[in-house]
């Protein structure tokens, strides 16, 4: 249980974005620095010209993402109006809470986010990753750079996932239900859930982000009672090796062949918007739609700093300080256990 008269520092972990299209480079050089992302034999001396290599090829590919939404990505402006509205309301609930953005792979960095926690002199800490499913390429990473950095002698608290909580699940069902209003007829539409793919030899090591995922869509469909046809993809796939199938470009090209013409696009593994929703859904992804004879689509937004999604992590904070019940919802044994006889099948 948390002392009211103790401060709380809650550091919010996301994995930023290049805020103009010159940093563009370095953030990618940054991203494919990091151990938790690229991994080989010997990877210590490879892993810097290979990062630079790719960092400079990938560059050139997505600069016109960044540039369709306006030069720069606003996950930096998203994640601290997230921020400070968590401040607020935990504010308002009494606690005495400082909240801090760690981006991972650009500004404001996890070193920077500590430097201002010091300042506060907080008594003790929740981390917080903005990412409602484990992986070990991103609540693992930005975990592993915090160890790396942490000094200070305080209690730290974790929150590694919290895709079951019912608070988390309205939030998104709220959003939805917002996109889907937009069709003539609702439950006409076919519902796509669109997740961040990831390569197969980090599910293959034993990571959750797969089966959460798939989790996670169930739980929407169940909580959220909608009738309509629902299917999961992927999507930023980086290089040639194997990675969550089937893509986003492959899913749509499926749906035209079958005729569907009202295409409803659901980002399940992002908390805000980001270039991977402002441009490769948004933009990249609707105007393929409409060359292969998809009438309507619609994408539901981000939560950002929506009041329910403000309302669920701060009841996440106050778990995970001892205050309140756990109210997730355990995943079933039985599909862990098909998702993993599925991607045995696979490899």
């Amino acid at each position: 249980m948390a002392n009211p008269t103790r401060r709380v520092g809650v550091v919010l972990f996301q994995l930023g974005g290049p805020d103009t299209l010159a940093a563009i480079e370095p953030f990618l050089y940054n991203l494919f620095c990091d151990p938790d992302i690229i991994d080989f034999p010997f990877a210590r001396l490879g892993r810097k010209p290979l990062a630079k290599l790719i960092s400079t090829t990938r560059a050139r590919k997505v600069q016109h993402h960044y540039a369709t939404i306006g030069g720069g990505s606003p996950i930096r402006r998203f994640t601290e109006r997230q921020a400070r509205a968590l401040q607020s309301e935990l504010t308002n609930q009494g606690l005495d809470v400082h909240c801090f953005v760690a981006m991972r792979y650009w500004h404001p960095f996890t070193s920077e986010a500590i430097a201002q926690l010091e300042v506060a002199h907080c008594d003790e800490v929740v981390l917080l990753p903005l990412y409602p499913q484990f992986s070990s390429t991103t609540v693992g990473s930005s975990l592993n750079e915090w160890r790396r950095l942490f000094r200070a002698k305080v209690p730290v608290h974790n929150v590694d996932h919290f895709y079951q909580h019912p608070m988390y699940l309205d939030a998104v069902i709220e959003k939805i239900e917002e996109a889907l209003a937009r069709f003539p007829v609702p439950e006409r539409a076919e519902l796509v859930f669109s997740a961040h793919s990831v390569p197969m030899s980090v599910i293959a090591k034993g990571d959750p982000y797969q089966w959460q995922i798939e989790d996670t869509v169930r739980l929407l469909m169940k909580r959220g009672g909608w009738p309509n046809s629902h299917r999961l993809c992927y999507q930023s796939k980086v290089g040639a090796s194997k990675w969550l199938q089937p893509s986003l470009h492959r899913t749509l090209r499926d749906l035209a062949a079958e005729k569907t013409r009202e295409v409803c696009i659901v980002p399940v593994a992002f908390v805000s918007d980001h270039v991977e929703t402002l441009g490769e859904i948004d933009h990249e992804a609707r105007e393929e739609a409409y060359r292969l004879g998809i009438t309507q689509f619609e994408m539901s937004s981000g939560l950002n700093d929506s009041p329910k999604f403000i309302s669920a992590l701060a009841q996440l904070v106050r778990e995970a300080l001892g205050e309140t019940n756990q109210t997730h919802i355990p995943a079933r044994d039985e599909e862990r256990q098909t998702s993993a006889a599925s991607l045995m099948a696979a490899d």
